[in-house]
């Protein structure tokens, strides 16, 4: 099982970046993916998770209204639209995935990517 997210970088406050997490080794649309993140000093904090069919997404009160997150079953790729983006998103991104319902519980999740660092700064 492999998980790698890529797309992060700098970027300054009220911009726009796009996470891609690139999956292989498992049946995608039978598994929860989701996005987590840590910041420097903080515990790792989920952000927001697609349901298997990406019909449910749940995204935490912090993103909410600035955050997207969508699925490609058939390229077994997720993706996080970020938007609005505040110092406080400044943090590594990690994509990781469960074969359960819906959770942004960090405990639950069996497989992870490697993370990607996304910096807000001006």
């Amino acid at each position: 099982v492999q998980l790698q997210a890529s797309g992060g970088g700098l970027v300054q406050p009220g911009g726009s970046l796009r996470l891609s997490c690139e999956t292989s080794g498992f049946t995608f649309g039978a598994y929860t993916i989701a996005w987590f993140r840590q910041a420097p000093g903080k515990e790792r904090e989920g952000v927001s998770v697609s349901s298997r069919s990406g019909g449910g997404t749940f995204h935490a009160d912090s993103v909410k209204g600035r955050f997207t997150i969508s699925r490609d079953n058939v390229n077994k790729t997720l993706y996080l639209q970020m938007n609005s983006l505040k110092p406080e998103d400044t943090a590594v991104y990690y994509c990781a995935s469960r074969f359960g319902g819906p959770s942004l519980r960090r405990e639950l999740y069996k497989y992870w990517g490697q993370g990607t660092l996304v910096t807000v700064s001006s």
